[in-house]
């Protein structure tokens, strides 16, 4: 199933790493996007390894596991792994497909190179990042008062 280009715009338009994205942006990061089939039961990520990829499911199901415990199941137009992209922070969780899968894969290297060619795209991207760790750092902040879980599920 191959996705056209504007489908891969639409579903990396989800992404709150590319939200300051303008649709010429998104088709340079859907350009780097490698479209692939992955059968049930597939680790797409390891807890604890280093992150090298971004994922966004186009169709099926995985389930998010964090130090053995269940904490979801994500579907199409879901994505983990985005911070990988830029950081080397080792996963936060392990995710294993649930039933085939058809997912958008952006490696970290694809991704570097794209905003090497592309600087205004650097400075959008880090907005990004710098809202989402505000909004992770105050939703930690509030959960731990209310003994709660983190609010993230894998990265």
């Amino acid at each position: 199933m191959a996705l056209r280009s504007n489908s891969k715009i639409d579903l990396l338009r989800r992404v709150p790493l590319f939200e300051h994205c303008s649709k010429k942006d998104l088709a340079l990061i859907a350009g780097v996007a490698d479209e692939l089939d992955l059968p049930a039961g597939r680790v797409l990520i390891q807890e604890g390894d280093r992150g090298r990829e971004f994922v966004v499911i186009v169709s099926g199901d995985v389930e998010v596991r964090r130090k053995g415990r269940k904490r979801g199941t994500l579907g199409a137009g879901n994505f983990v792994g985005e911070m990988a992209l830029l950081s080397k922070q080792p996963r936060s969780a392990t995710v294993t497909a649930l039933t085939p899968l058809v997912v958008l894969v952006i490696t970290d290297r694809h991704f570097i190179a794209l905003l090497d060619r592309t600087p205004e795209l650097w400075l959008k991207v880090a907005r990004a990042l710098a809202e989402r760790a505000n909004a992770d750092d105050l939703s930690d902040q509030g959960a731990a008062a209310h003994g709660r879980p983190e609010p993230s599920l894998a990265r």
